[in-house]
């Protein structure tokens, strides 16, 4: 199953490394592409999403802008304090629309995943849409 809508099940974005109050962090969960989050020019950044309840992931969905190189962590515990390392990939420059990859996650658990991006094809990157299948 994939939920396009992480928020409708409860899903949080508890931290971003920048903000913008015109696209903010919480545009990443709300199942649409027309809305995003942007970064603020430099790398590493991160933000990571909180679920309602442990849960159990095979695969996320990222549609984003720019994004070179994405790191992919999880935890499992309620406090979000010991992230392990679950993917990593290296996104292909998309020009003039969305880059949309799937990484899978082998069926980890989780009460949180960080995304860290490491590195953009450009100052500036935008994250559209994070979906999950469980």
């Amino acid at each position: 199953m994939i939920d396009s809508a992480l928020i409708s099940l409860g899903a949080k974005v508890v931290v971003a490394s920048s903000s913008d109050e015109n696209n903010p962090p919480e545009n990443i969960i709300d199942g649409k592409t027309q809305t995003f989050w942007m970064s603020t020019g430099m790398f590493p950044q991160e933000f990571i999403i909180c679920f309602a309840e442990p849960t159990t992931i095979s695969a996320v969905t990222v549609d984003s802008f720019n994004v070179k190189h994405l790191k992919i962590e999880k935890n499992t515990s309620q406090n979000a304090s010991h992230f392990e390392s679950v993917g990593e990939k290296e996104l292909e420059h998309t020009e003039g629309h969305l880059q949309s990859n799937a990484i899978s996650l082998n069926e980890t658990s989780a009460t949180h995943l960080r995304f860290i991006i490491a590195s953009g094809y450009d100052h500036f990157v935008s994250v559209h849409r994070v979906s999950v299948q469980n």
